[in-house]
C-alpha cells in the first residue's frame, strides 16, 4: 500500500428540513454580510424561500447573486466577485447544483487572492485562505459541497480549468433532501450518474486508499438501490436522502483520490459543446470502464457486486465486465443517450478534444495507462456506440 493522507475539514450536517434552520446553523460563522450564490431557476422555483427566511430570522445580512449558469465561465465569476466586493460581503453561501457551489468557491477564493482564477490551475496554487464558505446542494451528484476543487471554463479556449486547493473545502455543508424532491427527472438522472461516475472512478484510481475506497463502494451500493426510485418517484424522500448522502460520500472519496478518463473527457465536452456534465459522464462511463477493466478486473468485480450483479461462478474478468452491462442498463432506464453523438459532440473537434483531455491530471491517475491515441479511440467508440 502506498502512503497516503486523508484530510477533510468540512462539517457536514444531514437531515430533512435543515434548510429551514440554516440561519441558526450558519450564524456563528458569519460576522458580517453573506453573498448567496445561486441560479435564477432556483430563485423562481421558490425552493430557497425557507432558507432565506431562516437567515432573516437570525438577522443575517445577505446579498444574492443569481447569475450562475451551467458550465460557468470566468465572466460569471467576475460578476459575482464584483457584487461581493461592492456590497461588502465577507462570507459566501453556495446553494444549488454543482455550478452554483463552484462559483461560490471561486468567489470566496478570489476575494483574497490576486489575479484571475485561471492563474491557479492545478493543485495547491492558491496563496491565501478563502473567505468563510458554506455549501447547500440542491442536487445529488457533484459532491462539490465536500471537495477541494472548482471548475471554470476559459471563455476563449473553452478549456475547463480545474483548481484544487485545501482552501476550497467549505466550512459547513448542509444536506437537506427536501431541497431535491422537486428536481426534474432529467436532472435527477444526470446528477445521479455524475455521482456514480465519481464513485467508480475514485474506487479504481491509482491514488485510491482504503478509506476513499470504502466511501466509494458504499456510494455505489446506495446509488444502485436509490437512483431509479428517485428518478421514477421523485417524491420518495428516503431515496432522495440516500442519493444526497451517496453523492457526498463519492465527492469525499474523489477529493482524496482524484478521478479518471471519464472526467478528463467530459470536462472537455462541457467546455467545447456546453454539454451538461453529468450527462457527458454517463454517456462516456461504459466505454471508459471497458477500456479500464484489463488494468484492474478485481476492482471492477467489487463494483459489479456493489451494483447488484450476480457474479457467482464467473471468472474475475467476466464478473468485471458485468459493470458495463449494469451501467448501460441504468442509462437506458433513466433516459441517458447511449452515444456522445446524440449529445452533440462533433468529431471535427477531435484534435482539441484529445489535447484538452490529455491536459487533465485525471488521466495520470486513471488505472490504465492512457495515451492520446487511447483517448481518440474511446471518443470514436462512444460516438459510434461500439461497446
Amino acid at each position: 500500500m502506498n502512503s497516503f493522507q486523508f484530510s477533510f475539514p468540512t462539517t457536514m450536517m444531514n437531515g430533512a428540513g435543515l434548510a429551514t434552520k440554516a440561519g441558526a446553523i450558519l450564524k456563528p460563522n458569519i460576522s458580517g454580510k453573506a453573498l448567496i450564490v445561486t441560479d435564477a431557476g432556483l430563485i423562481a422555483s421558490g425552493i430557497l424561500e425557507a432558507f432565506v427566511k431562516s437567515l432573516k430570522a437570525e438577522t443575517i445580512r445577505y446579498e444574492v447573486f443569481s447569475g450562475v449558469e451551467p458550465n460557468p465561465n470566468t465572466g460569471v465569476l467576475d460578476q459575482a466577485l464584483h457584487l461581493l466586493k461592492s456590497t461588502g460581503c465577507d462570507a459566501v453561501i453556495g446553494i444549488g447544483g454543482g455550478s452554483s457551489i463552484d462559483v461560490a468557491k471561486g468567489v470566496a477564493a478570489m476575494a483574497r487572492n490576486p489575479g484571475n482564477i485561471l492563474d491557479y490551475e492545478g493543485i495547491g496554487k492558491l496563496k491565501n485562505p478563502a473567505l468563510p464558505l458554506f455549501a447547500i446542494p440542491t442536487t445529488a451528484g457533484t459532491g462539490s459541497e465536500c471537495t477541494a476543487s472548482t471548475v471554470f471554463t476559459h471563455p476563449e479556449t473553452l478549456f475547463k480549468t480545474v483548481i484544487i486547493s485545501p482552501f476550497l473545502f467549505p466550512k459547513v455543508a448542509i444536506l437537506d433532501p427536501e431541497l431535491t424532491v422537486g428536481l426534474p427527472s432529467a436532472i435527477t438522472a444526470a446528477t445521479g450518474m455524475d455521482a456514480l461516475t465519481h464513485a467508480i472512478e475514485s474506487y479504481v484510481s491509482k491514488r485510491a486508499n482504503p478509506l476513499s475506497q470504502a466511501l466509494a463502494l458504499q456510494a455505489i451500493r446506495m446509488i444502485a438501490g436509490n437512483l431509479e426510485p428517485a428518478y421514477f418517484v421523485g417524491s420518495d424522500l428516503a431515496a432522495r436522502e440516500a442519493m444526497l448522502l451517496a453523492s457526498f460520500m463519492a465527492g469525499l472519496a474523489f477529493s482524496q483520490s482524484r478521478l479518471g478518463n471519464v472526467h478528463a473527457m467530459s470536462h472537455t465536452f462541457g467546455g467545447i459543446f456546453n454539454i451538461p456534465h453529468g450527462v457527458a459522464n454517463a454517456a462516456l462511463l461504459p466505454y471508459v470502464i471497458k477500456f479500464n477493466i484489463p488494468a484492474c478486473p478485481d476492482l471492477f468485480r467489487d463494483i459489479a457486486i456493489a451494483l447488484g450483479a450476480d457474479v457467482s461462478g464467473l471468472t474475475v474478468r467476466a464478473a468485471a465486465e458485468k459493470v458495463v452491462d449494469h451501467v448501460v442498463a441504468l442509462n437506458v432506464a433513466i433516459g441517458i443517450p447511449g452515444t456522445i453523438k446524440e449529445l452533440g459532440v462533433d468529431l471535427k473537434y477531435m484534435s482539441q478534444m484529445v489535447t484538452d483531455s490529455m491536459r487533465s491530471a485525471n488521466v495520470l491517475v486513471n488505472p490504465r495507462l492512457t495515451t492520446a491515441k487511447d483517448i481518440e479511440a474511446i471518443i470514436q467508440a462512444s460516438y459510434a456506440g461500439n461497446l
